[in-house]
C-alpha cells in the first residue's frame, strides 16, 4: 500500500504547480534558479515554457548556455525561496530546484556579521601561516571612489620594509564576487604601492578565496606579469582555518565547450516558410534591418538590433514523429505561440518595436534602452572595420566557444585579421570594471581550443572542424584581444589591470564615440606594444 500524503504538504495540482510558478516569477523579475547553490539561470535573460498535457507540469529552462527540462511535482514557498521539486525524464528520485528573488538572499545586517567575522578567521589564518610578517590594516570598509566594496577584506603583510598586498573573500560570498577578486586584488595591490610612505616595498599581491572556489581566478592568474608583481592564490578553509597554497600553471580543465557551427544554408532553405511569414509582419521599410540568426540547426531567431522578437523552432507534430515548425513572439511568460487568431496583434506588436527601437529614439524608452550590449554587438557584427580595418566581417561569430556555466553579463565575439589572426573581441555598453579580465577569460578559452592537436589527414584546427572559419587559413599565433565600450562607459579600472597583463597578451582598448547607435567610430585607442612594456594612446576624434 503507497504511503499517505503527509497533510502537511498536500499533493498539488498541476493548475496549482503551474500558478505558483508563474506568480512567482511574474513577481520577481530578478529572480535566479538554482540546483545545489549554483546559479543555472537568470531569469533577466533567461527563457522558460511550462507544459501542462498529460496530467504533468513540464518545466523547460534555456539559455545561451545550457537547456534544462523537469517534471514539476511540487512546490513550497518559505521566506521568498520557491523550491520546487523536480525529477529527470526516467528517474524517479526527486531532485531541488530554488527560485530565489535575488542571488544573495541575506539580509544587510547578516552581511555585515559574517563579513566581521571573517576578518577575525582570516587574521589569526594570516599570523599562523606567516608568523614572521605583521597584519596590517585589515578591513572591509567600502570605498566606491576607488572600486573597494565591503564584500573583499583588505589589508597587508610587512616585514620591515617587505610587504604584500592582502586580499581575501569569504566563503558566504556568491561565486561570482569570488571570482572578481582578481581584478580588486591588482586595485589594491596598485593602491598600496601608490599611498606607500617609501619605507614599504610591495613585492606582490596574495589573494585568498574559499577553498574549492579558486578555479577561474588560476586561469587569470597564469597570464599576470610576473617582472612587475610576485602572485600568490591561497585557499582557506574557514572552520579549520588552515591555508593551502594553489600553483596558477594547475588551473585544471577549463569550462567550455565548442559547439558545431550550424549549416546556414541548409537550415536557411529549412525554414524558408516559417521565415517569410514572419518578415511579412515587419515594416517593409525595418526588413534590410532585422537580423537573421541560427541558434542551432533547429532554431532560427529574428532580432532587431540585437534584440530578439521572434523564433521558429523545429519540434514535432502531436504524439508522432513528423517534425514541424513553431513561430513564437516574446519571452519567458510572454511567449505567444504564432496563430491565425493573434497574427493582426502580433504584427501591431511588431509595429511599436520597430518604431521605438530605432537609432536617434527616446532615451526614456524602455525598448530602446534595452539590452543595449545586444545592440552593440549586431551593429559590429556587420561592419568590424572601425575597430581594426584587418578584421574580416564576413566571419564573425557570437560566443564560440561558449562557458558552461558563467555569470558574465558579456558579449564576446571571435573573428579573424587578414593575416589568419583569431580576434577575440568583449564588448561592453556599460561601465564594468571586470571588462579586462572577462576578455581575457575568453580569449584563454579561445586559444585553449586553437592550440588543439589539428587533423594530420587535413591540417584543420579544431574551429575549422567544428565548422567556423571555413577556407581560410589560420595562424597558429595566439588570438589578438579587442576590449570595446563606448569612451564614456569605460571603467578607470580597466587600464590599471591591462597594465599587469602579460606582454604575451596582444590586446587593445578602443573606445567608441557615445552615438555608435547612428554610427560607430572609434575615438580612441590604446594597446599593448610587442614588448609589453608600455601603451599607446592614439587619438582619433572626440566626442
Amino acid at each position: 500500500m503507497p504511503p499517505r500524503a503527509s497533510s502537511a504538504e498536500p499533493v498539488q495540482t498541476v493548475e496549482q504547480i503551474t500558478a505558483a510558478l508563474e506568480s512567482f516569477l511574474a513577481e520577481s523579475p530578478r529572480a535566479v534558479v538554482l540546483e545545489d547553490g549554483k546559479v543555472l539561470f537568470d531569469m533577466r535573460e533567461a527563457k522558460y515554457k511550462l507544459a501542462t498535457e498529460h496530467g504533468r507540469c513540464t518545466l523547460h529552462l534555456w539559455g545561451e548556455d545550457r537547456n534544462l527540462v523537469r517534471r514539476v511535482s511540487g512546490t513550497t514557498l518559505r521566506n521568498g525561496v520557491l523550491r520546487l521539486s523536480t525529477h529527470r525524464f526516467g528517474q524517479t528520485k526527486p531532485q531541488t530546484l530554488e527560485l530565489v528573488t535575488d542571488r544573495d538572499r541575506r539580509t544587510p545586517s547578516t552581511r555585515e556579521a559574517t563579513r566581521v567575522r571573517y576578518l577575525r578567521v582570516l587574521e589569526r589564518a594570516l599570523l599562523r601561516s606567516f608568523p614572521e610578517f605583521k597584519v596590517d590594516g585589515l578591513r572591509t570598509a567600502m570605498d566606491l571612489e576607488k572600486s573597494f566594496g565591503p564584500a573583499y577584506a583588505r589589508g597587508s603583510l610587512v616585514q620591515g620594509q617587505k610587504a604584500w598586498a592582502v586580499i581575501a573573500v569569504n566563503e558566504e560570498e556568491s561565486q561570482a564576487t569570488v571570482d572578481g577578486i582578481l581584478t580588486l586584488g591588482i586595485l589594491w595591490l596598485q593602491h598600496c604601492r601608490d599611498s606607500g610612505d617609501g619605507r614599504k616595498v610591495y613585492q606582490g599581491l596574495k589573494l585568498i578565496v574559499p577553498r574549492g572556489m579558486a578555479i577561474l581566478t588560476l586561469s587569470r592568474m597564469a597570464w599576470l606579469n610576473p617582472s612587475v608583481a610576485q602572485w600568490e592564490l591561497w585557499e582557506l578553509d574557514q572552520k579549520s582555518e588552515e591555508l593551502e597554497q594553489r600553483d596558477a600553471a594547475d588551473h585544471g580543465n577549463l569550462t567550455t565547450r565548442l559547439m558545431h557551427a550550424p549549416n546556414e544554408h541548409a537550415a536557411h532553405e529549412r525554414f524558408a516558410g516559417s521565415r517569410l511569414r514572419v518578415m511579412t509582419l515587419v515594416p517593409e521599410t525595418m526588413r534590410e534591418v532585422v537580423e537573421q540568426r541560427l541558434r542551432s540547426g533547429t532554431e532560427l531567431a529574428f532580432l532587431l538590433h540585437g534584440l530578439e522578437f521572434a523564433r521558429v523552432r523545429m519540434g514535432y507534430s502531436g504524439n508522432s514523429f513528423n517534425s514541424a515548425q513553431e513561430i513564437t513572439f516574446g519571452a519567458g511568460a510572454n511567449e505567444t505561440p504564432l496563430t491565425e487568431e493573434n497574427e493582426n496583434e502580433l504584427r501591431e506588436l511588431v509595429a511599436r518595436l520597430f518604431a521605438r527601437r530605432i537609432s536617434g529614439g527616446d532615451k526614456r524608452d524602455p525598448l530602446y534602452r534595452m539590452q543595449p550590449e545586444r545592440w552593440l554587438e549586431s551593429v559590429l557584427r556587420r561592419d568590424l572595420e572601425p575597430l581594426d580595418a584587418r578584421l574580416d566581417s564576413k566571419h564573425v561569430y557570437t560566443q564560440v566557444p561558449a562557458f558552461a556555466a558563467a555569470d558574465r553579463g558579456m558579449l564576446d565575439l571571435l573573428g579573424v585579421t587578414d593575416d589568419g589572426r583569431l580576434a577575440v573581441i568583449e564588448l561592453k555598453a556599460d561601465e564594468d570594471l571586470h571588462l579586462a579580465l572577462q576578455g581575457l577569460d575568453y580569449w584563454i578559452r579561445v586559444r585553449w581550443h586553437h592550440l588543439q592537436n589539428p587533423d594530420n589527414a587535413t591540417g584543420l584546427g579544431e574551429f575549422q572542424r567544428h565548422g567556423y572559419f571555413g577556407g581560410l587559413r589560420l595562424s597558429a599565433e595566439p588570438p589578438r584581444l579587442y576590449l570595446v565600450a563606448p569612451a564614456l562607459r569605460v571603467h578607470p579600472a580597466t587600464e590599471v589591470v591591462l597594465r599587469y597583463l602579460s606582454p604575451r597578451v596582444e590586446w587593445s582598448l578602443i573606445a567608441l564615440d557615445e552615438r555608435w547607435r547612428a554610427k560607430v567610430k572609434a575615438v580612441w585607442r590604446k594597446r599593448n606594444t610587442d614588448a609589453g612594456s608600455h601603451s599607446t594612446h592614439v587619438l582619433q576624434g572626440r566626442v
